[in-house]
């Protein structure tokens, strides 16, 4: 037996055992391991999804684990520590900020929000409503199809004249912070009564639905005839194949639009510019002829103290890749989701807050 074969079998139980506890690295694919995991917003969790393999194929020492349980969750588990990130479709208020000084609200990506819904013979046509009709009929006051309200609207569509079935989000959710708030900056009752928020005190209507997530707000339209929802936009795909109708929403500036290459872009350009050091900023019912009224930043919220400089330095690589107009940032990703990539002004504050993280 040769020198070196001796000392092969000689080491051999030490390597076994260094091997086995996860000390040793045999290879770069075998690498210590770091792990990440994200839990949020039903309507960011479709485009983690295609981030992560792609990210891991090119980064094996990382583990990314992700999880669709509506922004309320992401936000509370984030701020507890119990994960990296916390996906969101709503920042932190100021009075969350006041109690969480180390949380930073980091936009990753510009998303929208679809009304939609089931109304036999005419999901095929573009029901034109407001923010005002969307509050009545959450609120109770207009509750059927063929109201005077809705019919002035669409002249000439013969609306039935059956009982309007409201679906509402039941978990923590950022679609109904993006929604509420759209029904808040456009009827006075609903603000005063009501208000905006990731959960709010749901009127009190015949026949109103709770749905848990985007995919239960699609399945509850599905099966239920004479049904309105608000729904994420990453989950477009899945409307367009159930044949669910999609409304145009009136704007700021009084007009019918809907979700197209022009008025999401218009929306933002008149948004994006006030956006703030910590971006924590509403963008919904922005002014302009062609600004479609419900858009978002979509927010990972991350700590900027991490338990140690590797997590550290793990969690600032990926999200300087997701917003990367060469990473995850690309019209690659972002148009199976729908989605905009950051334009270059929120690009930079982005990356400086995640500069911060340590």
């Amino acid at each position: 037996m040769t020198q070196r074969s001796q000392n092969a079998r000689r080491h051999a139980p030490r390597l076994a055992m260094l091997a086995a506890a996860g000390l040793l690295a045999i290879g770069s694919a075998t690498a210590a391991t770091v792990t990440l995991n994200e839990t949020g917003s039903s309507l960011l969790y479709p485009l983690f999804n295609l981030w992560v393999p792609a990210y891991t194929r090119a980064n094996p020492g990382v583990r990314i684990n992700t999880a669709s349980t509506g922004s309320g969750t992401g936000i509370a588990q984030s701020i507890q520590g119990l994960v990296q990130f916390g996906a969101s479709d709503a920042y932190l208020s100021n009075a969350q900020m006041m109690k969480n000084r180390e949380m930073l609200n980091i936009p990753v990506a510009i998303s929208s929000q679809m009304i939609n819904y089931n109304v036999p013979g005419f999901n095929n046509v573009h029901l034109k409503l407001s923010g005002t009709l969307l509050a009545g009929m959450y609120d109770g006051r207009i509750q059927y199809w063929d109201d005077a309200a809705i019919k002035r609207l669409n002249p000439g569509v013969a609306l039935p004249h059956h009982m309007i079935v409201t679906v509402h989000r039941t978990d923590g959710s950022g679609d109904t912070f993006m929604f509420s708030q759209f029904l808040s900056f456009t009827d006075k009752m609903w603000e005063q009564k009501v208000g905006y928020g990731t959960s709010v005190n749901w009127p009190a209507v015949p026949g109103a639905i709770g749905a848990n997530g985007n995919p239960g707000m699609v399945s509850a339209l599905k099966t239920t005839p004479y049904s309105v929802a608000y729904v994420g936009v990453s989950f477009k795909g899945q409307t367009d194949k159930d044949g669910l109708g999609e409304a145009a929403l009136q704007n700021r500036a009084g007009k019918f639009v809907m979700i197209n290459e022009r008025t999401v872009p218009a929306a933002a350009a008149a948004m994006v510019p006030k956006t703030p050091k910590d971006e924590r900023i509403s963008m919904i019912y922005a002014p302009g002829a062609e600004s479609y009224p419900i858009i978002n930043y979509e927010y990972v919220m991350v700590k900027l103290n991490q338990p140690n400089a590797q997590m550290a330095a793990e969690i600032k690589k990926f999200l300087t890749w997701a917003v990367s107009p060469t990473g995850g940032n690309s019209l690659s990703f972002l148009k199976q989701v729908n989605f905009l990539p950051l334009p270059a002004s929120a690009r930079s504050l982005t990356l400086q807050q995640i500069s911060k993280i340590h």
